[in-house]
């Protein structure tokens, strides 16, 4: 029988952890002094800076001619403000901006660093992205801790998670470096942690983690969705699923999607997932074509750990990606661990959360768009 401690404890662990709030070195929650509860409410969370931001990275889709000029002139106006622009080295190699004589004097300006090479941690104090969706996803796969402040500007082609139009940056941006006082969503991530067995004669291989002996650990900071699915193989993906260390189901299918609430637009909707807001503390499972009927996709609570194995009479290994990233084998023996990371994305609204999010539902999914039923007049109602 559970004493009183370990229900508590139980029951506190369900609703996830609580998210830090500190964004990057400068940037943090402004603090409601009205509030009563110790969770803010997620429509009065704003943010505000303990010290003027002086640095920024800005993040560019890569080789997508259109965003060059918009691109140049944002780093022309962030230099022209005195702040430190952080750009990608892969960014810069691009022939028509290395090539461009006049633009060379603000590249010089530049600092610039390489993915998976050098820590920008806690040099950036905000981010502001050109492009699409990907780009948003990109900057927080950059940060595996406390991610900077960001700002999503919408040239990409969905938008969901890119409210900023690029047409008034200039306007946008120095409210946002002088005043901040800005409307913010908090997008929680997913922790995940995959733990391999050794499959070399020689003993330990380590990367990204501590070591467990013959094991090999990675750790994973994830925004959209982490994906199990049957790779190559024509084989059903045969998965066993976890909740708190209780076997809840096993999956047979194409395979299974681990989202938070904002990944719930993505691959999960297309699944047939419900959409869930980014501000609902929650972690959603939803099968992709599984061989059963009454398999239908279900929401956990924030707090609990997944865990996710081959099955034992597995005919396949199963295949897993992290936001359509890092895609590795599964094999029998291995596991990936999952539950709500305390580091969220601190994501700059253009109007609020809620407005934010339904205006992206109408305009870029168009939820719910269907042509009016015409009125009917008292002599039709007759018949």
């Amino acid at each position: 029988v559970a004493t009183f401690e370990e229900y508590l404890l139980r029951n506190q662990s369900l609703h996830g952890p609580s998210p830090v709030t500190t964004f990057g070195p400068k940037a943090c929650m402004l603090q409601n002094p009205h509030a009563v509860m110790h969770i803010q409410d997620p429509a009065s969370q704003r943010l505000t800076w303990n010290k003027p931001p002086k640095s920024v990275l800005v993040i560019k889709k890569i080789q997508d001619a259109s965003l060059l000029q918009p691109f140049k002139e944002l780093c022309v106006f962030l230099t022209e403000k005195n702040m430190i622009v952080y750009v990608e080295s892969k960014v810069l190699a691009d022939p028509a901006i290395a090539g461009d004589e006049s633009f060379g004097a603000v590249i010089q300006k530049f600092c610039t660093f390489r993915e998976d090479l050098d820590d920008i941690s806690n040099r950036v104090d905000f981010i502001i992205c050109l492009g699409g969706d990907g780009t948003l996803l990109y900057a927080s796969s950059l940060f595996q801790e406390s991610v900077p402040p960001v700002m999503a500007f919408h040239l990409g082609s969905l938008g969901f998670l890119t409210p900023f139009k690029f047409d008034t940056y200039q306007s946008q941006v120095t409210q946002i470096i002088e005043a901040g006082n800005t409307a913010i969503i908090l997008r929680s991530r997913l922790r995940v942690r995959v733990v391999k067995e050794s499959r070399e004669k020689k003993g330990i291989i380590m990367t990204n983690g501590d070591s467990e002996g013959s094991r090999k650990s990675m750790q994973y900071q994830v925004l959209n969705e982490v994906v199990v699915d049957r790779g190559p193989s024509s084989y059903l993906s045969n998965v066993d699923l976890f909740l708190d260390g209780h076997l809840i189901t096993t999956v047979q299918g194409d395979g299974v999607i681990v989202s938070t609430p904002t990944g719930s637009t993505a691959y999960a909707v297309a699944a047939g997932a419900s959409m869930i807001h980014p501000n609902v503390p929650a972690i959603m499972i939803t099968p992709i074509c599984p061989h059963s009927l009454s398999f239908r996709p279900i929401v956990v609570p924030a707090g609990v750990e997944l865990k996710i194995m081959l099955s034992r009479d597995a005919r396949n290994t199963a295949w897993v990606s992290f936001d359509g990233r890092k895609r590795q084998e599964i094999c029998h023996g291995d596991s990936i661990t999952i539950t709500t990371s305390c580091f969220p994305v601190p994501s700059i609204c253009f109007r609020d959360p809620v407005n934010d999010w339904f205006e992206s539902l109408s305009q870029c999914l168009h939820w719910n768009v269907r042509k009016k039923q015409n009125y009917l007049s008292s002599e039709e109602e007759e018949f």
